[in-house]
């Protein structure tokens, strides 16, 4: 009957290797997925938004909230069909068949397993500001090992030490906006009021887009909702509202918080897009030098623990992704087993955490291992994107499945998406395009290697 695979592919769950547990609620999942972002995400990334954008910072994230709507909406849509694990991979499976599947579930690996890193890295960078005696390597591998424990401890576990960060990460957000609301009264701003959203010198559509590309960096992890669709309770339409409420949320505070930084930051965007140097510590010295540095402080001790924990979900994530592709035999199926204790895919989560790991301590060992890695983190997620958008139109335009297909909501939405994206991968590094271009090739010679054992098994059977 069309419009309900869900039941199906509960089905075949159910007879696969390995099953998840539901016992996530809305909190949950949203907790997981604003930890995955992390409230004061843009910190980071600061400095780099404003010399690209030419100053426009806000408008950077109003509009990448915007092209994340769309496809914050496909997701929904998708989640519904599809209540399973693996998020993208399984809508591009189901819309698009196996090999786009395949191909979808390959490019957003690249990104669940390095954003990890990069927030483990944006952890030990923040701790080793604070104590500098030991060296920021080791704070990222210490961060990677305690948060591994809290997942291998189960998911309720970690959803519930998570939402006490998060409460941390907010209140600490609330502080900064108060303070930076105080100094902006009493000594007024250091550029015009519409300059974050207008830009220095006017506004550059391409400086815009092009920021855009990285201010992308900040979202992934919306989408990772979707990875626990196993494991909520309440359905997928609980799992379609998480996704949507933590996006919009996530804009809100990102467009505040940037609008206020960017009016009291004493370096304009063109002295920053001079000294590259400068850049990573733009938001710290913005803090440091309009409110004081306690606020500072405090800043960085809370980027260092929510960085952490933005991995403990990623780390999540990843593992959900390897579970479900490993149950499909897409991948070895040693990671399709669920531990019987804790309930997670023990395996699955480790083989993530050892990636992980290995990515972060060598990027933290190196001083350009920031700009590398997060280089190369959102154009997996992009083009996984691309495939889920694509796979809303395959299921409900092309295979028809369900009873009154929507042009509005089936075709225009996920093409406006699908446009949307492609645009901000064209405007995305050249190491990104690069890169993502290297993970893609690959995949395809992993699938065509899969495609051909098949074959030869079934010509064996037959």
């Amino acid at each position: 009957m069309p419009g309900t695979i869900g039941a199906t592919v509960g089905d075949e769950g159910r007879s696969g290797t390995g099953t998840l547990r539901r016992t996530l609620s809305f909190r949950d999942l949203v907790v997981y997925g604003l930890l995955f972002i992390a409230p004061m995400a843009p910190v980071g990334i600061f400095g780099t938004l404003q010399a690209t954008s030419h100053g426009a910072i806000a408008a950077v994230y109003l509009v990448a909230t915007v092209a994340m709507a769309f496809t914050a909406y496909s997701y929904a849509q998708m989640v519904r069909v599809a209540p399973r694990a693996g998020s993208v991979y399984t809508y591009a499976r189901v819309g698009l068949g196996e090999g786009a599947g395949f191909v979808a579930g390959w490019m957003a690996m690249l990104d669940y397993l390095l954003i990890p890193a990069v927030a483990y890295l944006f952890s030990g960078i923040a701790l080793h500001a604070l104590v500098p005696q030991v060296h920021q390597w080791v704070w990222t591998a210490l961060a990677v090992v305690v948060t591994t424990l809290l997942n291998l401890w189960g998911v309720r576990v970690a959803a519930v030490v998570g939402f006490a960060v998060l409460a941390l990460e907010i209140a600490v957000l609330v502080v900064f906006v108060v303070a930076a609301v105080w100094a902006l009264a009493a000594h007024g701003p250091q550029r015009g009021w519409t300059v974050p959203l207008t830009g220095e010198g006017g506004f550059s559509t391409s400086a815009v887009l092009a920021a855009v590309s990285i201010a992308v960096l900040s979202y992934l992890g919306f989408d990772a909702i979707a990875s626990f669709a196993e494991e909520a309770s309440g359905g997928s339409q609980r799992v379609a509202r998480a996704v949507v409420t933590c996006l919009v949320v996530a804009g809100v505070l990102f467009a505040v918080q940037t609008y206020l930084a960017a009016l009291l930051a004493p370096m304009s965007a063109a002295e920053l897009a001079a000294k590259p140097g400068e850049q990573g510590a733009a938001f710290y010295v913005t803090v440091d030098s309009a409110v004081g540095g306690w606020l500072h402080d405090l800043v960085a001790v809370s980027k260092a623990i929510g960085a952490a924990f933005a991995a403990l979900a990623g780390q999540a994530a990843a593992g959900r992704l390897l579970f479900a592709m490993a149950r499909d035999r897409r991948l070895p199926g040693a990671m399709s087993k669920v531990d019987a204790g804790s309930g997670v895919p023990r395996r699955a989560l480790l083989g993530a955490a050892v990636v992980t790991l290995v990515a972060a301590v060598w990027a933290a060992s190196r001083d350009d291992g920031l700009d590398r890695l997060s280089s190369i983190v959102n154009v997996g997620a992009l083009a996984a994107f691309a495939l889920l958008h694509a796979s809303v139109i395959g299921w409900f335009r092309v295979r028809r499945q369900a009873a009154e297909p929507s042009v509005l909501r089936h075709v225009v939405v996920p093409l406006a998406g699908l446009a949307v994206v492609v645009a901000v991968i064209v405007e995305a590094a050249p190491t990104a395009q690069i890169v993502g271009g290297a993970w893609l090739l690959v995949g395809l010679a992993v699938l065509v290697v899969q495609h051909l054992r098949r074959g030869r098994a079934a010509a064996t059977r037959d």
